[in-house]
């Protein structure tokens, strides 16, 4: 039992081996990471295989936090537009709401003006018809006021039978 345990790590690790083989020859042949490799950054680093792998460790490992503040940012903004939208959305309510009741209270107050001057208008031309019309001295009070009820003859003109 002991032989066939290290006869299937060491197949294993050989397939292993051989996958890793492979897919450093796929990256090489890249003609992406080809031209990479021929810029002054990749020669640099081709020099310097520590600050290489420094420089990879780090990516790899800040790949992470920057994932979580990317989504976090997206997040934040997702948040903030919905948020802005329902603010807009009750400004806008409160607004409408608002032009709604002080328009109804002027249309009230443009109907109690305007009452108030058909009033006084209808007053007003009552008293000077009243004060500024010839009438024969037997229509007057013996105290100078003016009678404002008409008799029946006065609407003799107005309606033809």
């Amino acid at each position: 039992m002991a032989k066939e345990e290290p006869r299937s790590i060491s197949r294993d690790l050989q397939e292993l081996q051989r996958k890793l083989t492979l897919l450093i020859e796929f990256f090489q042949n890249n003609p992406k990471v080809i031209a990479f490799t021929k810029s002054p950054v990749g020669q640099y680093l081709d020099r310097h295989p520590f600050l290489a792998l420094a420089l990879l460790v780090f990516i790899v490992t800040s790949a992470v936090p920057v994932g979580f503040f990317l989504l976090l940012v997206i997040l934040t903004t997702l948040v903030a537009l919905v948020g802005v939208i329902i603010l807009e959305g009750l400004v806008i309510s409160v607004g409408g709401l608002s032009l709604l009741c002080i328009l109804c209270g002027l249309g009230f107050v443009s109907l109690a003006m305007s009452g108030m001057m058909m009033a006084s208008y209808i007053i007003a031309s009552s008293l000077i018809n009243c004060r500024f019309t010839p009438r024969p001295l037997t229509q007057q009070n013996p105290s100078g006021d003016c009678q404002l009820a008409m008799k029946a003859t006065d609407f003799k003109g107005l309606y033809q039978e």
